[in-house]
């Protein structure tokens, strides 16, 4: 083989090594473009941690009877801690007994999962989150759902490995239904009352931990809004 035979096939080699470099980085531009474009769905409206809680009045049921994974969370469900509730006030409406959540079912987004792990305050002081992806947080310090007061239930919204069981909440609508499957073997249906995105540093503790003492509540949790540098969530996305 000549000189320029040689230079040639080496200039060959190298145009197509700089070509699969040029599609590698091609590839990881439009993954990530992709991932800035099209995240999970937000909800309509804004919140601004407001201070009157929400009146339509969720159901809680008990007739009928009603698992672990792992993944790598991008962000913390939430940021902010919980306060001690408060003292109940009037009971008003139909609420249970306590059971822990062994189910959740969300049919306008196609949500059905089985896998719950508790959550408690984490040594910073806010509140701890799943360890995967696929799990739902139970705040083990509140009441339990169909209990009289807020029950509190938190999830990531995705991980390295894809979306997670809470990718799609901000699709949920005000009067869509919830249903939490109960260790006791009852289903407690809520309705939704409304569906807010707050920025991390506004997060609404007093209406998510402390409100609606007067009835059977549920609050869903999960991030949401604009996907950082730094590769975390700026908001909260909360379902009422």
């Amino acid at each position: 083989m000549t000189s320029s035979d040689q230079d040639g096939g080496r200039r060959g080699r190298f145009a197509a090594a700089a070509t699969a470099v040029l599609l590698v980085i091609g590839v990881l531009a439009l993954v990530l473009g992709l991932r800035g474009q099209s995240g999970p769905p937000q909800p309509a409206s804004a919140g601004t941690a407001p201070t009157v809680v929400s009146t339509s009045t969720p159901s809680a049921t008990t007739p009928s009877p009603s698992t672990s994974a792992t993944g790598s969370p991008s962000a913390s469900a939430t940021t902010s801690a919980p306060a001690a509730p408060s003292a109940p006030g009037k009971q008003i409406g139909q609420f249970v007994g306590a059971s822990a959540p062994t189910r959740i079912e969300i049919p306008s987004i196609g949500v059905t999962s089985g896998t719950f792990v508790d959550l408690g305050i984490a040594a910073d002081g806010t509140i701890s989150v799943p360890g995967t992806a696929d799990e739902v947080g139970f705040y083990t310090g509140g009441p339990t759902p169909g209990q009289l007061g807020p029950a509190v239930l938190a999830a990531h919204v995705d991980s390295t490995k894809g979306p997670g069981i809470f990718y799609r909440l901000g699709a949920v609508k005000a009067g869509d239904q919830v249903k939490i499957g109960r260790a006791d073997g009852s289903t407690a249906t809520f309705i939704v009352d409304k569906v807010a995105s707050y920025p991390k540093d506004q997060f609404p503790t007093e209406e998510v931990y402390r409100g609606g003492f007067d009835r059977s509540e549920i609050r869903l949790v999960t991030c949401g809004g604009t996907f950082d540098k730094v590769k975390h969530y700026l908001d909260n996305v909360i379902v009422f």
